[in-house]
């Protein structure tokens, strides 16, 4: 039984405070799991749909596998999650740049984290993603590997970034340098909170051998109107 609002943890980090908090929702009578920093609301289990489809779309280009997925960003997990439950799945490396949001999976503080965290294909690491990108290897006890499909799940979006720092993955020399992780034929996917961004699409057409933007579309039920995500899909000539 729990209580109509509770706060699971609150802790300092370089990006400022962080907390976990599990309420009821009134209307429904759910049970929501939402992350603050600072006084921004990062994420909702509320709002699930977008993150799912980044791996549902970011993976159906792919063949029967196995495949090997890094997930830029854990959150609530539901991107993760969703990359597991296909079988042809071989190996995922989630990379988080908050020590607290894996430590809440690894302690089942979140509905999904102890499914994951007892998956043996599922490696946690607390990094910077943007960085890893930069470097040479995004797992230095692998120099060389590559991966079939990087799913990323940061910023609001390409221009709404999280910390300046990030930005500069969004340009043709940064994407440039993530491709380099990638297998031929292999896929980047981005989450996005605003709308198709003409120039960001220009930007992935410039350095992959194709790309879309798909539009996901789901209900808002404290507006009571639909919202939508858009997500990015490249893939990596062969």
């Amino acid at each position: 039984m729990t209580t109509d609002f509770e706060e699971l943890d609150y802790r300092q980090t370089p990006w400022g405070e962080i907390s976990l908090r599990r309420r009821v929702d009134p209307a429904r009578g759910d049970t929501l799991y939402e992350v603050k920093l600072g006084d921004e609301f990062l994420m909702s289990s509320m709002f699930t749909e977008g993150e799912i489809a980044l791996a549902r779309l970011g993976l159906a280009p792919l063949g029967p596998g196995p495949l090997d997925v890094v997930v830029g960003g854990l959150g609530l997990g539901y991107t993760a999650q969703a990359v597991l439950d296909l079988p042809q799945v071989r190996s995922m490396l989630v990379v988080d740049a908050l020590a607290p949001v894996i430590d809440w999976h690894c302690r089942g503080l979140v509905p999904l984290g102890s499914a994951l965290s007892s998956d043996p294909r599922c490696e946690f690491i607390n990094g910077d993603f943007f960085a890893l990108v930069d470097s040479p290897d995004i797992d230095s006890r692998n120099p060389g590997r590559r991966y079939h499909a990087i799913l990323v799940d940061i910023d609001h979006s390409p221009r709404h970034v999280l910390n300046e720092s990030h930005r500069a993955l969004y340009s043709e020399e940064g994407l440039t340098r993530l491709v380099d992780h990638l297998h031929p034929g292999g896929v980047f996917a981005l989450w996005s909170n605003d709308p198709p961004d003409d120039a960001f699409i220009a930007t992935l057409g410039s350095v992959f051998a194709s790309s879309e933007a798909q539009v996901v579309t789901f209900h808002n039920p404290l507006q009571d109107r639909d919202a939508s995500n858009t997500i990015y899909v490249a893939t990596r000539g062969s």
